[in-house]
């Protein structure tokens, strides 16, 4: 694991690992708004799924309604730590639903922070993926870094969401590079992979990664015919939407 993260560093993927406060303190003057995910349709809530109790209901409000940074840390302190696991962890699944990601980045290194914390793939993945629809590449790479030093494996989902997240800002050969990495690691890259890949190497113009890329999924997709031809119809769809 640590040879992983190495050759992600000498990749060229980051320059520091370090999430400072004053990153974090730097999103709450900013508006939140929803953008959409690298998936199509509804998604499901992120990491847990279960009914709220009314104590996680109440951190979660209470967090939004901190009106300044000694106020949030305060409410951590104070009221977060008296919360069972479980409610602390279903507040920070919340925050994330709700796309508060100034919030969900301070009860994550609160979350990490605690006794009771154990490295969580899943909760790790999560903020990647917020991260990245916010376009905030440089502290998803520097959470993916963190990950590895706390442990834990990157797996297929770690790898899609940072090619996902690069493709945002246009950083194709970061995103194939990631590409790569994903299938050095023994990840098999599945469907959603390979429709992101195709389908912003298509928008980007790159006629001989697209090529290559539709080459590769028979080594990876059953059925690559049909895929690719599903792929295709969807993207024609949409081209039309755009004309309307």
């Amino acid at each position: 694991m640590d040879s992983l993260g190495i050759q992600f560093c000498e990749m060229g993927f980051v320059k520091q690992v370090q999430i400072s406060s004053r990153q974090l303190n730097s999103f709450s003057n900013k508006n939140e708004k929803t953008v959409c995910g690298l998936r199509n349709g509804p998604r499901k809530p992120m990491w847990r799924s279960r009914v709220l109790s009314s104590e996680a209901i109440q951190a979660v409000q209470s967090v939004k309604l901190a009106k300044s940074s000694d106020k949030l840390e305060e409410l951590l302190k104070n009221k977060l730590s008296r919360l069972l696991k479980a409610d602390v962890l279903d507040a920070l699944t919340e925050l994330q639903r709700q796309n508060q990601l100034h919030l969900a980045l301070k009860v994550f290194n609160f979350v990490r922070n605690e006794e009771w914390y154990t490295p969580d793939l899943s909760m790790f993945n999560s903020m990647i993926m917020m991260l990245g629809k916010h376009k905030f590449i440089e502290m998803a790479e520097q959470l993916f870094v963190h990950m590895i030093k706390e442990g834990l494996q990157p797996d297929s989902r770690t790898y899609t969401e940072l090619i996902g997240a690069y493709f945002r800002v246009d950083l194709i050969e970061k995103a194939m590079a990631m590409y790569e990495l994903m299938k050095i690691s023994g990840f098999c890259p599945d469907k959603l992979t390979m429709s992101i890949l195709i389908r912003n190497l298509e928008k980007a113009e790159e006629k001989e990664l697209v090529v290559r890329v539709k080459k590769e999924c028979a080594n990876y997709i059953d059925y690559p015919e049909k895929f690719l031809k599903e792929i295709e119809n969807t993207n024609f769809k949409r081209r039309l939407i755009d004309l309307v």
